[in-house]
């Protein structure tokens, strides 16, 4: 038996589609076969399987266990929770790796697998390998069994575990999504005042769309903070792996941001440390991560990468513009939003001051939003390499860690390929407006002359 995968759902860090569409009960049946056989050959024969709160997932949850059993793997189901409490249970439970069902921030009819095997994420080549390995029957037979284990209360214990914050009034907006019945009982935990919103589990997301990185997304929890006069306020996306965050005044705070407060308290306990953050992220970052005394590195974008680079520098701390905060400090490394926030609150105490006085002394520089040109699936890196080639003929200031970040006395900018859509992204930042129209000139004239023409930029 055989089975071929829908090309598009092959993505860099995880398996993800429409389902009905790209994404199938088939394919998920298939994957534990795959997964199963490549389980089976590393020795791995017990696997934590888990779920978010979307209306098919367990319809593709019991598929993806049927293959692994075919395979001769043990599935130990959490239910349903967030993303990073199955990367918890990889840790907690006698397991060998974990697979969560997730659409992760994706509209209601998206699903999809994050897979981890021994310790490390299942991506990038190790996905198209499984769907070559699929599409050639290659999995083994075996009869794995189902067992149930509650990891929840386990889960909530640990993220409290050496909580050392204050006592704050905070709003919190869990979007519907998977991360919602851990939030009630995280926060009958904490001190201070929280107040709750769309707590419930809804994978249809009635409310909003469960991005906390697309600043519309936060309308309601801004109006929370608002009317109760709160502190601040936290929000989640729909696996609970990233985290939004608004202060008392309603303004954003967006993941660089967030990393920049999280790395102070963590450089006072390890001074010189590396922080990572993502090519993405502000100069203001990282002039601020050496301003504490630590040692910024940018990094490529994708939280699979991120993973990876920590574990190769030991860098306590990690984070990416998309909302994803990676602590090793104190905790296991992976991106938890849940734990992000608790992280927070204590970051906020440490500092003496109020969140929102910390905003007002960051400083103030002016940046486009994510801005995505549609190009053809082979033009995109294509067109990347024609950039550098430019550039370095230009003699500017090149980091070509992911794409091209560009340093000129006004600012920079950064063009680079996504590696999970046909699309160039483009960032820049400056210190007033003027300088952001020349940067973003910059861009245009590189892209004209690859033949790249801009259509309404969108988040």
């Amino acid at each position: 038996m055989t089975h071929t995968f829908h090309p598009t759902i092959l993505r860099e860090y995880d398996i993800r589609g429409i389902v009905g569409d790209t994404l199938t009960e088939a394919d998920a049946y298939a994957l534990g076969r795959g997964y199963g056989a490549v389980a089976h050959a590393e020795g791995a024969r017990r696997i934590a399987v888990g779920r978010d709160g979307r209306t098919h997932s367990g319809m593709l949850e019991a598929q993806l266990v049927r293959g692994l059993n075919d395979s001769g793997v043990d599935a130990v189901m959490i239910g349903q929770g967030p993303s990073p409490m199955l990367y918890f249970a990889t840790y907690y439970l006698d397991v060998d790796g974990g697979i969560q069902v997730t659409g992760s921030h994706n509209p209601a009819d998206y699903n999809g697998f994050k897979m981890l095997l021994k310790g490390r994420s299942v991506f990038g080549a190790e996905i198209q390998a499984l769907g070559a390995r699929c599409a050639a029957g290659e999995w083994v037979d075996g009869h794995g069994r189902v067992e149930d284990v509650d990891v929840r209360a386990a889960y909530v214990d640990r993220l409290v575990e050496d909580f050392a914050g204050g006592e704050f009034r905070v709003g919190w907006d869990a979007g519907n999504g998977a991360a919602g019945p851990i939030l009630d009982q995280l926060v009958q935990r904490l001190p201070g005042q929280h107040h709750t919103i769309y707590t419930e589990v809804d994978g249809r997301f009635p409310n909003h769309h469960p991005d906390p990185t697309v600043e519309a997304n936060l309308a309601d929890l801004k109006r929370l903070v608002a009317d109760k006069q709160l502190d601040f306020g936290i929000a989640f996306d729909g696996d609970g792996d990233r985290i939004g965050a608004v202060d008392s005044r309603g303004r954003v705070i967006w993941g660089d941001q967030l990393l920049l407060i999280l790395a102070g308290p963590v450089l006072k306990e390890q001074p010189g440390a590396t922080i990572i953050a993502d090519v993405k992220a502000s100069q203001v970052l990282f002039d601020g991560i050496a301003r504490l005394g630590g040692t910024p590195l940018m990094w490529k974008t994708g939280h699979s990468l991120i993973k990876s680079k920590m574990k190769e520098t030991e860098a306590p701390l990690a984070g990416e513009m998309s909302g994803h905060i990676f602590f090793k400090h104190r905790w296991y490394g992976f991106d938890d939003a849940l734990y992000a926030a608790v992280r927070l609150i204590e970051a906020v105490h440490a500092s003496g001051q109020s969140l929102t006085e910390i905003m007002d002394a960051m400083p103030q520089t002016t940046a486009t939003p994510e801005l995505r040109f549609p190009v053809d699936e082979p033009r995109k890196f294509a067109i990347i390499e024609e950039v550098r080639e430019r550039l370095s003929g230009d003699g500017a200031a090149v980091d070509a860690t992911d794409g091209v970040r560009v340093n000129t006395p006004d600012g920079w900018w950064l063009l680079r390929a996504s590696n999970t859509q046909d699309v160039l992204v483009a960032r820049a930042e400056a210190k007033d407006d003027a300088g952001l129209k020349r940067l973003v000139e910059q861009i245009d004239d590189q892209l004209a002359n690859s033949a790249v023409t801009r259509t309404e930029a969108a988040h």
